[in-house]
């Protein structure tokens, strides 16, 4: 079982990076606070690994660098090879990303916001008219494509947030939290789609349903007071006959998620 909490970025034969995330000796300081320190990992082509920690762990600070959204204070994180200090417009372009809080505009309609981000990120109309039809289908959200987004059920505005992050159709997604605050019926689509993303794309996800590690995951990274205390298969964290959960209070000191 490796708990190493540093491993170095999965080459090719030809030395090129496999890994299409990467972070390397991430920190993050806030004047004596230690949000992030020395945060290293990386996530291979065609994986999902779930990053799991209790709260206030630094899951959303480091994913917020990783994605070019904050700046470290040491370290670089790279995105398909690109750089997030020097490079992030290049990394954009292959990233989709699902904050905690999706940004949305209540007044806008599905169909509406989701032109205005294509628009924003500079798509032909040829190509955003397919990927609107594409997503709507994939994210089952038809039905309320014309509906104001303020009156969404929160299943249907997290479909929403889903929707503009794989528009563009990135090779990478970073998703923090996507099933927060939903019901058992909601999980279990938004994991169904995450799960039918995976398949052509590689996957990083935060979160605080342990389960979710074991239904989608072939890695996981847990990180604890802004450390990386394991990295491993799903697998080799349950070694030894221990549940998951007693891992996880294990490794995070008993703080609860």
């Amino acid at each position: 079982m490796s708990e190493s909490p540093v491993s170095a970025p999965a080459t090719s034969a030809a030395g090129t990076s496999t890994a299409l995330i990467q972070a390397e000796g991430l920190c993050k300081y806030y004047g004596d606070f230690t949000a992030v320190e020395n945060v290293s990992f990386s996530v291979a082509r065609g994986s999902v690994t779930a990053f799991l920690g209790p709260n206030g762990a630094g899951k959303s600070t480091t994913m917020k660098i990783l994605t070019g959204f904050l700046a470290p204070s040491a370290g670089h994180a790279r995105i398909a090879g690109f750089d997030m200090d020097s490079q992030r417009i290049e990394a954009s372009e292959v990233l989709g990303y699902l904050p905690e809080n999706g940004p949305l505009y209540g007044d806008m309609t599905p169909g509406a916001y989701l032109r205005f981000i294509g628009e924003a990120r500079g798509m032909a109309a040829g190509k955003l008219r397919n990927a609107l039809e594409r997503v709507a289908s994939s994210c089952r959200i038809d039905e309320v494509w014309f509906k104001s987004i303020r009156k969404l059920s929160k299943g249907f505005r997290q479909r929403v947030c889903l929707a503009q992050a794989i528009l563009h159709d990135p090779q990478v997604l970073i998703l923090d939290e996507p099933t927060a605050g939903l019901d058992p019926n909601q999980i279990v689509l938004v994991r169904d789609l995450v799960k039918e993303l995976a398949k052509d794309k590689t996957v990083l996800l935060s979160t605080h349903i342990l389960q979710e590690v074991q239904a989608m995951a072939d890695r996981v990274v847990m990180i604890s007071e802004g450390r990386v205390v394991f990295q491993g298969t799903p697998g080799e964290l349950v070694s030894g006959g221990k549940s998951i959960e007693d891992r996880f209070h294990e490794l995070t000191k008993g703080v609860v998620a």
